[in-house]
């Protein structure tokens, strides 16, 4: 199941919601402790299990939920979810589910007088299960975000051609191609995805530099044990009219570049030099798996209607400008008829994205997978 699945679950059964939210920090008055339970259990208050759960993790994004019609809720911190069902009384048992994966029998929480309660092995078990994600966290990388960079926009229109078709004229420009497959593209991988930032360097036809598309993909913040990948989509452009079809472009192996910052090395320029180099190298080798991972997709999915024209290097200015793994896809030739229609049919154009999201997924299952370190194929 994926993450948010359950979620959604809870509070979609019906078309009404009644739902409350509550977000830290301390939404409600401070309370006396309840008391002890029938059990012998010390329970708590809202307010205190907020306070217990989050204390260590108090930079983190926090929330409870709680849809007192259906009497299920959530509590939330960072990226981890826990998901459980409340009792109408005291000393009933039942599941409490962490991140979609983990089950756990505990005592549910239940009202009492009006209020929400919680007994001590519930609060307990949440908050080690949580103690013990957050530490798996900074164990091993994962994809923190990812930038769909549509190419050109605004005064730039990017590759232009004029066709016919059907006996009625189309006009192609690349800046609108690229933006209504990049926007279609992140709308699929926010709901793949919820527990990432899935971020866009234009998301209208607007005028955008280069240098601010990189500037925009090198400012995201990310922690020790995050990445952030970098996908520039484009469409290409030949003065031969038959040339057709689609490829993925990655930096050349052999290309230098400074990919750290040097503030961090300050004291050591040599190593700030031996860092730079092995950070280059991998971000190299995961552009290339990157890549790879998206021509496959392509093929699998376009191949009965569009050519590949395979990997190919290049230090394009937005692939050796960013500080992370990048690749650039021509999505197909404005200039041929035949992927001119292709790119402004809905139909082809959701496939060709349905095909970049297949790809881009498989990389990011195979990195988290292997704890950050790409093997080869």
């Amino acid at each position: 199941m994926e993450r948010g699945t359950l979620r959604q679950t809870l509070i979609t059964k019906t078309g009404i919601f009644f739902l409350a939210v509550l977000f830290l920090p301390r939404l409600l008055n401070a309370q006396e402790s309840i008391g002890i339970a029938a059990s012998g259990h010390r329970i708590f208050n809202l307010d205190e299990t907020m306070n217990i759960l989050y204390a260590a993790n108090d930079k983190e994004r926090k929330e409870f939920h709680w849809d007192p019609f259906f009497r299920e809720g959530s509590f939330t911190v960072g990226g981890h979810y826990g998901a459980f069902s409340t009792a109408f009384s005291a000393g009933k048992s039942g599941f409490l589910m962490v991140d979609n994966r983990d089950i756990y029998t505990v005592p549910l929480p239940y009202e009492d007088r009006g209020e929400l309660v919680f007994p001590e092995p519930f609060v307990n078990t949440i908050r080690e299960a949580f103690t013990r994600s957050m530490s798996e966290d900074s164990s091993h990388y994962r994809i923190a975000a990812i930038i769909i960079d549509p190419g050109h926009g605004g005064k730039d229109p990017g590759a232009v051609s004029k066709h016919t078709a059907n006996g009625k004229p189309l006009n192609v420009n690349e800046k609108d191609i690229v933006l209504n497959a990049s926007r279609q593209l992140r709308d699929v991988l926010v709901r793949a995805y919820p527990d990432k930032r899935i971020l866009m360097t234009r998301e209208s036809d607007i005028t955008c530099s280069l240098e601010e598309r990189t500037a925009i993909a090198n400012a995201v913040p990310i922690r020790k044990n995050e990445a952030i990948i970098y996908i520039s989509i484009h469409a290409n452009f030949s003065k031969d009219k038959n040339a057709k079809g689609f490829e993925v472009w990655h930096l050349r192996p052999d290309y230098r570049r400074d990919v750290l910052d040097q503030s961090l090395f300050s004291d050591s320029p040599e190593l700030r030099k031996i860092m730079n180099l092995l950070t280059e190298e991998a971000f190299i080798a995961e552009s290339i798996k990157i890549a790879a991972s998206i021509l496959d997709s392509l093929k699998a999915t376009m191949g009965k209607t569009m050519p590949s024209r395979g990997l190919k290097e290049e230090d394009w200015f937005v692939v050796r400008r960013s500080r992370m793994p990048a690749v650039l896809v021509e999505l197909g030739f404005v200039s041929n008829k035949d992927d001119a229609v292709l790119m402004t049919t809905d139909t082809h154009l959701h496939k060709l994205v349905e095909a970049l999201y297949k790809g881009i997924a498989e990389f990011v299952g195979d990195f988290e997978r292997s704890r950050g370190f790409i093997v080869s194929r």
